[in-house]
Order: C-alpha cells, then sequence, then structure tokens
C-alpha cells in the first residue's frame, strides 16, 4: 500500500506528489509551521488526507512545545489549530479533524492531566484519525464494488486514490475492491488541469496496480461518455453538502452534466465526515482560488501571454440531482440526500 503520509520520532514524513510520477521522494516535515505549509502547497492533498496530516501537524506541534504548564499549552494549541484552519478552506475532513482534536484537547484539560500526557493523548489521537482513515475506505470500498459493472469500463476525475487519503483510497479504493473481487475493470483517467492530478496521481497509482488505465484530456470526457464507451464515472469528494450537492475538483461539474445526459451512472465516494451537515446546499460550500501561475505556467515555464487573465478556480460544485449514488463508509446514500446521508450519519453514531 501507498505510505502518502506517516508519523515518525522526529517528524511527520509525507510522499511530495507535486514530483511525482518522476520522483518519488519522502520529505520530513519537522514542524506544524512546515506541515501547514505542505499542505497548502499540495506536496499532500485530497481531502481525507489534508485531515490526517492537519491532525498529526496539531500533534506535532504539541508535541514539540516548550510549555511548562497546561495554560500556556492551551494558548500554543490555539494557534496552531489557528495556523492549520487557514491552509485550504474548501476540504471540509480539515475543519474536522482540527475539531476532533480541539475536542480530545478539551477532554484531557477536563479531566486536570498535565501537559506530558495531554502531548501523549494527542499524538494517539492523530495516529487514530490516520488508521480509521484506511479502515473507513475499504469500507467504502466493499460498499460501492456492488455499483460497479462485472466487466466495464470506469472514468474518474482528478485523484481519489491511496494519494489523496491516508491509504487505499475513495474512488480508486472502490476500483481497487472491486478488482480484488474479481471484477475486470479498465479506467478512464482525466488529466485534472492544472495541476494534472489525473496524468501525474491517478494513472501513476494504477498503473502500480497493474489496473489498465487510459489517460484522456479533460474535454474528451464528454465525447466517451456519449460514445458508449464509458459504462460509469466515479468520484471523490472534497466536501458535500447536506443535501447531497457534491464539491469536488473543478471539472466534475462537466463530467457529471455529460454522464447525465447519455444515463451514464455518476457515483461519488467519501467518507462521512466529508459531509458537513451544517450547509444546506452547494452554494455555501467556499470555493478555494488558487494561484494565477499554476495556470499560466507549466514546471516553470510561461505558457499563457504576459498579463493575461486568470481565474483558478480548484472546485466547482455538482448538484445533487446529477449523483446517482453517494459511497460512503457507513453504506450507500440515495436520492433524498438529505435523510438518507443523516440516516448514515446516526448509524455510524451508534456504532
Amino acid at each position: 500500500m501507498i505510505k502518502t503520509l506517516e508519523w515518525t520520532d522526529d517528524g511527520v514524513v509525507m510522499i511530495d506528489q507535486r514530483k511525482l510520477p518522476s520522483e518519488e521522494v519522502y520529505p520530513l516535515f519537522r514542524t506544524y509551521r512546515e506541515v501547514a505549509g505542505a499542505i497548502e502547497d499540495m506536496v499532500v492533498r485530497g481531502a481525507p488526507a489534508i485531515g490526517v496530516a492537519a491532525a498529526m501537524g496539531i500533534a506535532l506541534g504539541v508535541k514539540n512545545s516548550s510549555a511548562t504548564d497546561a495554560a500556556e499549552l492551551d494558548r500554543e494549541f490555539d494557534l496552531i489549530c489557528e495556523r492549520m484552519s487557514q491552509t485550504r478552506p474548501t476540504a471540509v475532513n480539515l475543519f474536522w479533524a482540527i475539531e476532533r482534536m480541539k475536542s480530545v484537547h478539551s477532554r484531557c484539560r477536563r479531566e486536570g492531566m498535565n501537559t506530558a500526557a495531554i502531548k501523549a493523548r494527542l499524538v494517539q489521537e492523530a495516529l487514530r484519525i490516520h488508521d480509521e482513515d484506511v479502515d473507513s475506505n475499504r469500507r467504502m470500498g466493499e460498499f460501492g464494488a456492488a455499483l460497479l459493472p462485472d466487466h466495464g469500463t470506469v472514468l474518474t476525475h482528478c485523484n481519489a486514490g491511496a494519494l489523496a487519503t491516508a491509504g487505499f483510497g475513495t474512488a480508486l479504493g472502490v476500483i481497487r475492491a472491486a478488482v480484488e473481487s474479481g471484477k475486470r475493470l479498465a479506467v478512464f483517467a482525466d488529466e485534472t488541469r492544472p495541476f494534472l492530478q489525473g496524468a501525474r496521481l491517478t494513472a501513476w497509482e494504477l498503473a502500480k496496480d497493474d489496473v489498465p488505465v487510459t489517460l484522456i484530456t479533460d474535454g474528451m470526457a464528454g465525447h466517451f461518455l456519449k460514445s458508449g464507451t464509458i459504462d460509469c464515472v466515479i468520484v471523490g469528494a472534497d466536501r458535500i453538502a447536506a443535501n447531497g450537492d457534491v464539491a469536488n475538483k473543478i471539472g466534475t461539474y462537466m463530467v457529471s452534466l455529460a454522464a447525465h445526459e447519455n444515463n451514464i451512472p455518476f457515483y461519488v465516494a467519501a467518507p462521512l465526515s466529508t459531509v458537513d451537515f451544517s450547509l444546506n446546499s452547494g452554494e455555501e460550500i467556499p470555493i478555494e482560488l488558487r494561484s494565477e501561475s499554476e495556470v499560466t505556467h507549466f514546471q516553470g515555464h510561461r505558457v499563457a501571454p504576459e498579463g493575461v487573465s486568470v481565474i483558478n478556480l480548484a472546485f466547482d460544485v455538482t448538484p445533487h440531482r446529477y449523483v446517482s449514488a453517494i459511497i460512503t463508509d457507513a453504506g450507500i446514500a440515495r436520492e433524498p440526500y438529505d435523510t438518507s446521508l443523516k440516516a448514515l450519519d446516526e448509524q455510524m453514531r451508534r456504532r
């Protein structure tokens, strides 16, 4: 299994996804500020992986703190959490992980733990979040595999594999589980401009797993959905509103429209932690605006005229009416999503 990120005594080790597929390197991030920078710079990306990285970054910051009493540690903890919250605005797993670490910290304080015990407990929680994410992905894979054809071709957009999680993957995890169960699947991967997560990451992951993969440009997806080449679409998500509207990598909405027009199932795979029940619809989801240079430059070389106006939105929102099913770690949700997602969440909480 690909190790997207790993906790060590010296800091957090992450595979540098910016350098794939040409280089497979694993830099060490020794401070919480370095971890936050790695999230912002997309060394690590994908909503679940961002959440795990944030939890580890918080644990690392607390572990390295020189605070001599719990009150001083409280102040540092708040600053660390605030820094993490500023990294990526759309990925709700980031804020879910921060709130979970805050909850554990508050519990430690209520129980009167000393600084050493608080530090140990927060490290333990970060490791638990990591392990739970891997287990969650495998459950999603088991639930979602049944939706995929026994033999056919699946289209995916962006990267929702092991690299976007603590391991195994969400959308690619479903594909992996289906292949492990004996289904004969091939994958079409959109290149996913401008960061090329499909070309650089999804194709790399699937090739390593010996899953047949064909790389296409983003603009080709509609053609292949219309031609009958594609049997279903499966993508991940960075945030899902309570009504089932899905924020995912920019370009997902256009894929959903083409799938809907041609009666191709469009599936979303994401853990329940990606569902933001505080938002009634996708119109309330904040959309990250990234650097113009990601569009005007490629590998350090300018590919657009000087002074041209650029908008570089990282995500778009697919309305729930175009989503055939949402595959979660608690089961499969279908319309009406405002009730089915809530029911799965209540079921998960009872476990």
